[in-house]
């Protein structure tokens, strides 16, 4: 576990103004439970160091915001090499239960929120989020399905034409 003197800050060199992130768009295909957070706290971060944020949820990654799913995102164990389990130990009976336990259990210790508390949090923190239109005709959703305060449903072109000027960053999670 890192200490606090352990962390070093590395100065980044000093950017125009032109060159600066001012907005993040990151798109989130998979509700893998590693990939959610991941995908909430980078628009999160972006928040805390005043740059916009928004997210796409598309395909797999509306479970995220989908009402009877977000709270039973799991950790995928098969196909993950960041697991460090050969493929037929990850996908035995109960190893996906285990691992999401104890990535839980982790999250627990550092105060993280669960899926619907940190959403509330991007939300209220100015972050948009955004469902894809497609995806939800795909799945059958209506906007009911979904988390409340979402907002609202838009094409893939709809999204893009937000990624318009200078300074946006679009991440693909």
């Amino acid at each position: 576990m890192l200490k606090e003197q352990e962390i070093v800050k590395v100065e980044s060199p000093e950017k125009k103004d032109d060159e600066k992130v001012r907005k993040m768009l990151l798109i989130l295909s998979k509700a893998t439970l590693d990939n959610v957070y991941a995908g909430f706290i980078l628009a999160n971060g972006a928040r805390m160091e005043g740059i916009e944020a928004e997210i796409f949820f598309t395909f797999f990654g509306l479970e995220a915001i989908n009402k009877k799913k977000m709270e039973k995102l799991h950790v995928a164990t098969v196909g993950n090499p960041a697991m460090h389990i050969p493929t037929m130990v990850g996908g035995l009976p109960g190893m996906e239960a285990l691992a999401t336990k104890m990535m839980k259990s982790e999250m627990e210790k550092l105060d993280i929120p669960g899926v619907s508390e940190f959403l509330e949090m991007l939300s209220a923190s100015g972050v948009k989020l955004w469902a894809c239109k497609l995806a939800m005709e795909m799945f059958h959703l209506d906007k009911e399905d979904l988390y409340e305060d979402i907002d609202g449903v838009l094409t893939v072109g709809d999204f893009y034409e937000r990624a318009e000027g200078k300074g946006t960053q679009l991440l693909f999670i």
